[in-house]
């Protein structure tokens, strides 16, 4: 008689986990098929650290998702285990006991995704309930913990998170959003308090929420997945594996200490990004791309890093990670890249303003719209209703970099192309920048390249960063639509006297025609209509 087995050991049609809508954007449900790869990448790290042992016929190794949602993780590595185990337990019951009682563990993200992982792992949302494929457990809740944690509110914000009492404090009865596995000083202690015991695990897995609401300051979002990423380092597992949004490779509010210290760790075995990360969650839009990591405690070499671009793979090469301050993505744009580098005298990152150069936020509206300015007001460059409009205000209204009012400058656009590319493929990247002379100011919209000498250095300028050269060496830094000061950083500076052109660019910097067409199937170019 042929035994059957229980729960997702049968592959069903549709797979329930593949039907259910996504909580947010932040808190984003994987797709079956994407863990599945997760977990392909992980045996095969898993086997290069062991002398090609499989993962999935190890009865004791241990497996924990410290931020689970639906389970997708934990079901996919019990279906592998209850494969691999056959020969070693061969008794079904047992063996699927074993697995859930001894070697899976998770921690929900909110009482609902714990109910939702544990009916996706035990058959049942009570792991001891009659129809639980567990027959071992003695709590309902089985090895997936969750209870109502607090934020630690100091001066309006939890410490932990960056959340507001403002937008985050909430009623009893209501998700506090306080992720317990974050929530913490002592995550050793936190995982004895879930498991009742000190646990070791050789695996950590898992998608852990992206961002907290209202941690940037007023309603604006701030990233929280490096704080799981770096929690589950504290726990000393053999290998870790997480899928990310891919911005902190070059920005991200608050990252730069976690982008310097995870570009040196030298434990990084694998890493695979996605540059539009609706290629893996197609129903949900991460400015930036998304990317999964495999740590590998015992690894000390360069990390094999595939890039996936418009439906084709680049890689995997071995990389050193930290070769530059941010990750260049796509190894093929390295070569350039060094070839600039290690020519460049200045950086035009020197001519660009910081943010908010006149002090004007970008709702800004107390101007006059489309009139020109009398003697005592300075010409105003805003956008309206996604359009760009002019009007006047009063000078004395500018108090913030006033130096820059009465000079040539150029106005650059904060706002470039998302990095969502179209199937073309090709990139503006940079809106078009005005020209603007003296006694003109701009709104949050723009920043500023300045103070220039002249109309000629103006123009000159101008046509500079229409070129595709120019263009690309900001892409290599921009993770997603917005344009900043740092993402200037790799373009040189040049000779404000002419108008440049690529071709001369490409001729300066010793571009070869393999580069040349790399860099035009990348950036397409800036005509008037733009």
């Amino acid at each position: 008689m042929t035994e059957v087995a229980p729960f997702v050991l049968l592959r069903r049609n549709p797979d329930v986990l593949t039907c259910i809508a996504n909580l947010s954007n932040d808190e984003v449900f994987t797709p079956p098929d994407f863990a599945g790869r997760m977990l392909d990448t992980l045996a095969e790290g898993w086997a290069a650290a062991n002398g090609g042992a499989s993962l999935w016929a190890d009865s004791t190794v241990t497996f924990l998702d410290p931020c689970t949602k639906s389970g997708v993780f934990l079901r996919e590595i019990a279906a592998r285990l209850i494969e691999g185990l056959a020969e070693e337990i061969p008794d079904l019951k047992a063996r699927t006991d074993h697995i859930l009682t001894k070697q899976l563990f998770g921690i929900g993200i909110t009482q609902l995704t714990a109910l939702l992982a544990r009916r996706s792992v035990y058959c049942s949302k009570w792991a001891d309930g009659e129809h639980s494929v567990a027959t071992s457990f003695a709590h309902a809740d089985g090895n997936i913990w969750f209870e109502r944690t607090e934020h630690a509110w100091i001066d309006g914000r939890c410490r932990y998170c960056a959340a507001t009492t403002e937008i985050m404090k909430r009623d009893e009865g209501l998700e506090t959003h306080a992720y317990a596995f974050i929530h913490t000083d002592d995550i050793r202690a936190r995982i004895a308090e879930c498991f009742g015991e000190n646990m070791q695990f050789d695996v950590i897995i898992g998608n852990p929420p992206y961002q907290m609401t209202g941690a940037g300051g007023g309603t604006n979002d701030a990233p929280i997945y490096h704080h799981f990423v770096e929690q589950a380092m504290q726990l000393d597992p053999k290998f870790l594996c997480m899928v990310i949004p891919s911005r902190w490779m070059a920005g991200g509010r608050g990252l730069g200490d976690f982008r310097t210290r995870f570009l040196r760790d030298r434990r990084l075995r694998a890493m695979v990004d996605h540059e539009n990360a609706k290629d893996v969650f197609p129903s949900v839009g991460i400015g930036g791309g998304i990317c999964y990591f495999l740590w590998d405690r015992e690894h000390d070499a360069p990390c094999e890093c595939s890039f996936s671009r418009n439906g084709q793979v680049i890689g995997p090469h071995l990389r050193a990670l930290d070769e530059f301050d941010v990750f260049v993505r796509d190894a093929r744009a390295l070569g350039v890249l060094r070839k600039v580098v290690s020519a460049t005298k200045a950086s035009f990152e020197e001519l660009v303003s910081g943010d908010t150069p006149f002090g004007l936020a970008t709702n800004f509206t107390d101007y006059a719209r489309d009139k020109s300015p009398n003697g005592s007001q300075v010409r105003l460059y805003a956008n309206a209703a996604t359009k760009r409009v002019q009007g006047a205000m009063p000078r004395r209204s500018i108090t913030k970099n006033s130096h820059l009012i009465d000079v040539w400058k150029l106005f650059l656009p904060v706002a470039g192309s998302g990095r969502e590319r179209e199937r073309s493929g090709v990139d503006l990247v940079l809106g078009p920048p005005i020209i603007a002379g003296p006694g003109s100011v701009c709104t949050q919209t723009y920043l500023v390249a300045g103070p220039l000498a002249s109309e000629v250095e103006a123009r000159s300028i101008e046509s500079y960063l229409r070129t595709r050269f120019a263009r690309f060496l900001v892409s290599l830094r921009k993770p997603a639509q917005h344009v900043f000061r740092g993402m200037y950083r790799w373009v040189p500076q040049q000779s404000w006297d002419r108008e440049w052109t690529d071709a001369e660019l490409y001729k300066q910097y010793n571009i070869s025609d393999e580069e040349k067409a790399f860099i035009e199937s990348m950036i397409r170019p800036m005509g008037m209509a733009d």
